[in-house]
C-alpha cells in the first residue's frame, strides 16, 4: 500500500527583495555581497536494546540502513546539529535506562551528514564518569563538535561557548540539561545544567567571540506532554532578553509547537522550538515515534537575518513495521520505499497528529517536504 499525502510548503519567515534594475557597473561594484548558511536541528538519537540488538551483524553494528533515507537532506545542510541521548561507554551495549552505544552508531551519525553533538541531556552520566569521557573522547576522534559535557573546566574554559565558523557566519552555540536523573558529576568533569547565574556568564563569553549569531540548545520540558510547560516559556523569554538569538529544545519526547518572533525594537526575528521530538528510538507508541527536522537559513550582508525556516516531520520504522532488519528513519511525507499496510497507517496517524498540533499552536513556522 503506498501512501500519498498532501503537504504545505514551508512559506513563511522569508524575507525577500529584488534587485535594482539598470544600476551601472561602479553600483555593482559597491554591491555588498550577501553570504547564507543553513542549520539543520534534530532531537533525539537513542539506543533502546531493540535497536542495539537489530544492527548487530555478527561481527560488529551497522547503522547505516537508519539514515539512508534522510541522509541527502541531512548532508546539504551546512551545519547539522543533534542531541545525542546516549554514551558510548563501551561494552556492554544496553539501553535503557542507562545507555551505552556501540561506537559505530556515533560513526553512522557522522557518515548521515552530521556535524555537532549536544551532549548536556538527562542521559549524558548514565555510565558515570568513565562513560562521560569515553563519549568525549570519541567524539574526538571522529572530529565531532559537540558541547554540553567536558572533561574538566579547563576544557570549558577553552571550548565553550562552541563557536562554529561556515560560509563566513560565526555561530556561538550554547547547551543546557535540567537533570542527569540524579547521577552527580564528578570532578573534574563539567556538566552544562540550566543555571541562570551560570547561562548569563556563558552568554556574555559568547558575546565576546563577536557571533554572527547565539543559539541555545536546551534540554528541558515535561516527559509526553505535548504543550511547553510554564518553566520553558520562562527560560524562553529570558534567554531572548539576555541576547540568545534563537532557542531549540529537546528532551519530552514528543513534539512541541514553535514560532518566530518579531522583536518590536529591533526587528530581529527570534525561532523558538519547544521540542523537536525523538529523532531514533525505539519509542513506538503514538506521539513519540517520530519527529522534525527543523532548518533556518541565515543572512549576512550589512546586517545577519534569518531568512527562513521550516520543519519536516520524519518518523522511525522498526523492524516490525517496515519487514526490514534494521530500524529506518523515514521521510514522513515522501517515504523511499512502500510500507507495509500496517506501518502505512502508524505513520498516516503520526502525520496527522503532528499536523493537527502545529495547525493549532505554531506561529509563523511551516512544513516543507524533502
Amino acid at each position: 500500500m503506498k501512501l500519498f499525502i498532501f503537504f504545505a510548503a514551508s512559506v513563511l519567515c522569508f524575507s525577500c527583495s529584488s534587485p535594482s534594475k539598470g544600476r551601472n557597473v561602479a553600483e555593482q561594484q559597491d554591491t555588498v555581497v550577501t553570504k547564507k548558511v543553513t542549520l539543520l536541528f534534530v532531537g533525539d538519537f537513542m539506543q533502546h536494546q531493540r535497536q542495539i540488538d537489530a544492527a548487530f551483524t555478527g561481527r560488529g553494528y551497522d547503522y547505516s540502513a537508519c539514515f539512508s533515507q534522510v541522509k541527502e537532506e541531512v548532508s546539504k545542510a551546512d551545519v547539522a546539529i543533534g542531541n545525542f541521548e546516549v554514551t558510548l561507554g563501551g561494552k556492554p551495549y544496553v539501553g535503557y535506562p542507562s545507555f551505552s552505544a556501540p561506537d559505530e552508531f556515533l560513526s553512522a551519525i557522522m557518515d548521515a551528514g552530521f556535524d555537532v553533538m549536544i551532549t548536556a541531556n538527562n542521559h549524558c552520566l548514565d555510565k558515570g564518569k568513565p562513560g562521560l569521557e569515553r563519549t568525549i573522547q570519541m567524539l574526538d576522534s571522529l572530529k565531532a563538535l559537540h558541547a554540553g559535557t567536558y572533561l574538566n573546566s579547563e576544557e570549558r574554559d577553552k571550548n565553550y561557548p562552541l563557536l562554529i565558523e561556515k560560509n563566513g557566519f560565526r555561530i556561538s552555540l550554547l547547551s543546557y540539561t535540567y537533570s542527569t536523573n540524579g547521577i552527580a558529576t564528578i570532578a573534574p568533569n563539567v556538566v552544562n545544567y540550566i543555571d541562570k547565574e551560570v547561562m548569563l556568564r556563558d552568554i556574555e563569553n559568547a558575546y565576546k567571540q563577536n557571533p554572527d549569531v547565539v543559539i541555545a540548545y536546551m534540554h528541558w520540558g515535561t516527559e509526553y506532554q505535548s504543550l511547553p510547560d510554564d518553566e520553558q516559556k520562562e527560560l524562553v523569554d529570558w534567554l531572548l532578553a539576555h541576547g540568545v538569538d534563537h532557542v531549540i529544545g529537546s528532551h519530552p519526547h514528543v513534539l512541541q509547537p514553535m514560532e518566530v518572533r518579531c522583536d518590536s525594537v529591533t526587528k530581529k526575528k527570534h525561532v523558538v522550538v519547544y521540542s523537536l521530538g525523538n529523532y531514533i528510538s525505539n519509542m513506538s507508541v503514538r506521539y513519540r515515534d517520530g519527529g522534525i527536522m527543523f532548518k533556518m537559513e541565515l543572512s549576512k550582508d550589512s546586517t545577519v537575518r534569518m531568512d527562513s525556516c521550516g520543519y519536516s516531520l520524519v518518523w522511525t520504522a522498526n523492524p516490525e513495521q517496515s519487514g526490514k532488519k534494521n530500524y529506518q528513519l523515514i521521510p514522513a511525507v515522501r517515504p523511499r520505499q512502500e510500507l507495509p499496510a500496517n506501518a502505512a497507517n502508524q505513520l498516516k496517524i503520526f502525520i496527522e497528529d503532528s499536523r493537527e498540533l502545529f495547525k493549532s499552536y505554531n506561529k509563523g513556522i511551516n512544513e516543507y517536504a524533502f
